[in-house]
């Protein structure tokens, strides 16, 4: 059983910085991409970010240049870099794997942009 873990959500002002950070079990993460999906208030769940098992990424077009996906597959870790932060970009960001056919989610972390 895989398990996906968040953490660095937190209450930032806008054009400020945070760093997301998934911690996933189990030893197939490496041969799968990983995501960053987010879901604002009264919105649909939506794709942010995207790292391929070879690292190969693709966003959002409201995030690109400001967000960057990375893994570790040394630390089974994918994080998301956020910068120049806007108030739409206040959500709770859960990290998501589809690994052996089956789909993960983590239990989600609120990110607050505000002043």
């Amino acid at each position: 059983q895989v398990q996906l873990v968040e953490s660095g959500g937190g209450l930032v002002q806008p054009g400020g910085s945070l760093r997301l950070s998934c911690a996933a079990s189990g030893s197939i993460f490496s041969r799968y991409a990983m995501a960053w999906y987010r879901q604002a208030p009264g919105k649909q769940r939506e794709l942010v970010a995207r790292i391929s098992s070879l690292r190969l990424t693709n966003y959002a077009d409201s995030v690109k240049g400001r967000f960057t996906i990375s893994r570790d597959n040394a630390k089974n870790t994918v994080d998301l870099q956020m910068s120049s932060l806007k108030p739409e970009d206040t959500a709770v960001y859960y990290c998501f794997g589809r690994m052996s056919g089956s789909d993960y989610w983590g239990q989600g972390t609120q990110v607050t942009v505000s002043s």
